[in-house]
């Protein structure tokens, strides 16, 4: 393979020290300091204004306002930014009317409304300025890999380098071997070893352009974990039509999804799992006693079933369930690949399957952070290290903990169903995930167990 190697401008010791920020760090204060003043004026509407605040940051963090752009400009923001702002104040003004029966209390907390939105515009101008400033002195900017090695590859590469306003510092491009051209592609790797060469470099994006290689295998080394770990841009592959993401000179970019749950979100999603499981064992602590005075009297002493299944990143864990047959030895419960038809589960244990309420304990799994209440289902060494063989995208799916429910299971797919269409399902539950798919899922699990629709 003919590769010359880009020489990029240096990093400056300044930009080392802070790659750790992002745009949220002082976008997010500055807002929140702005809704806030006008309490500085009056506290009369302090409730108000609260609410106001609180509302209108998670709006803006709803519409993307505290994401990085790579263009940065406050004329490309301001028609979200102010329609965000009459939605919370009209939300917060509709309930101050409903609560104070006063025109003259209404029109008062309007004027503060009026002073805070136009802080907020004034804040983000500022902000902006700043960030451009700082993106231009090099204060500010994280290394970038380029995907691909085609004409969009290099002249990405070469507006990096000329605009460091853009706050990205192009350390070269990695694709393929196979696309001809002798010198015309300034290669530092092959697609191979991106995840090496993201720790050599210490990147942070990746920007996909035109890889001369099938989207199966570039996701395949984008979900690694370290590349998974790097902001993840790509460019529109009808990049000559219309594109309501950024851009870098004229060349559109997307932002693409996290391809794996980290930082915030898994904060977020571990918070809510620990806050159902405390509550689920509360609630429905008759029901767990009902079902363990049921197990004891159908198969006597062993109330818990014990299995060691496999978790996040491959680790071993032995998940709780409610015993509703005895196996012969451990491997036939290591092996064994579905119970659904054995003669031994008795009328107890099959009604505890069919409406799933044996995996109620595994609410204690959940508890220890073993398991999540949605993730992908728990299984066995066994059958982990077969399918792992077989299927290439099916030991993506630890990427996350497994869970009690998960999408693959109330979309059909449990019992004898196709192993593939579960990994699919399942990887993408990963980079697709939201507290409102969690909630989602819960629901339909609900709808499941009503129908008595389990094995």
């Amino acid at each position: 393979m003919d590769t010359t190697t880009v020489l990029p401008y240096a990093g400056s010791r300044a930009s080392r020290r802070t790659r750790a920020l992002r745009a949220w760090m002082m976008t997010a204060p500055v807002d929140v300091a702005a809704l806030l003043a006008p309490l500085l004026l009056t506290q009369q509407y302090w409730r108000g204004t609260l609410v106001m605040a609180g509302l209108t940051v998670v709006f803006f963090a709803a519409g993307g306002l505290y994401h990085a752009r790579r263009h940065v400009s406050i004329l490309d923001e301001l028609p979200s930014l102010c329609g965000r702002l009459l939605a919370s104040a009209a939300v917060v003004a509709m309930i101050a009317a409903l609560r104070h029966e006063s025109a003259e209390y209404v029109l008062g907390f309007t004027r503060g409304v009026g002073i805070a939105a136009g802080l907020v515009i004034v804040g983000r101008v500022g902000t902006r300025e700043f960030a451009i400033i700082a993106r231009k002195r090099r204060w500010v900017e994280h290394n970038a890999i380029v995907i691909g090695s085609g004409p969009t590859a290099v002249e990405l590469g070469r507006l990096l380098r000329r605009y460091p306003q853009y706050g990205l510092r192009f350390v070269g491009c990695v694709d393929t071997p196979s696309r001809p051209g002798p010198g015309a592609h300034p290669l530092i790797g092959g697609l191979d070893e991106l995840e090496y060469l993201v720790r050599l470099l210490e990147c942070d994006v990746l920007i996909v352009a035109d890889p001369d290689c099938p989207e199966s295998v570039l996701m395949e080394v984008l979900r690694r974990p370290a590349t998974a770990g790097c902001d993840l841009w790509a460019v529109p592959r009808l990049w000559g039509s219309r594109s309501h993401g950024d851009h870098i000179g004229a060349i559109p970019i997307v932002k693409i999804g996290d391809t794996t749950l980290s930082g915030p979100r898994w904060a977020l999603k571990r918070a809510s799992d620990v806050a159902f499981a405390s509550t689920a064992l509360l609630l429905l602590s008759p029901i767990l006693l009902l079902c363990a005075i049921a197990v004891l009297i159908d198969g006597g002493p062993g109330i818990f079933f014990r299995q060691e299944r496999i978790g996040r990143h491959g680790k071993p864990f032995h998940i709780i369930k409610f015993r509703s047959m005895r196996p012969v030895d451990e491997r036939e419960s290591q092996t064994n690949w579905s119970i659904a038809h054995d003669r031994r589960v008795g009328p107890i244990g099959r009604f505890l399957r069919r409406t799933s309420l044996d995996e109620l304990p595994q609410l204690w799994n959940i508890l220890r952070g073993d398991m999540s209440v949605v993730g992908p289902r728990p299984e066995r060494p066994f059958f982990v290290e077969k399918f792992s063989a077989e299927y290439p995208t099916y030991a993506m799916r630890h990427r996350v903990p497994v869970g009690l429910t998960g999408l693959a299971q109330v979309s059909g797919l449990r019992g004898d169903t196709p192993i593939s269409d579960r990994a699919r399902f399942d990887n993408y539950y990963i980079e697709n995930w939201s507290l409102w798919l969690d909630m989602k899922v819960l629901l339909r699990t609900v709808a499941e167990v009503f129908r008595g629709g389990g094995r």
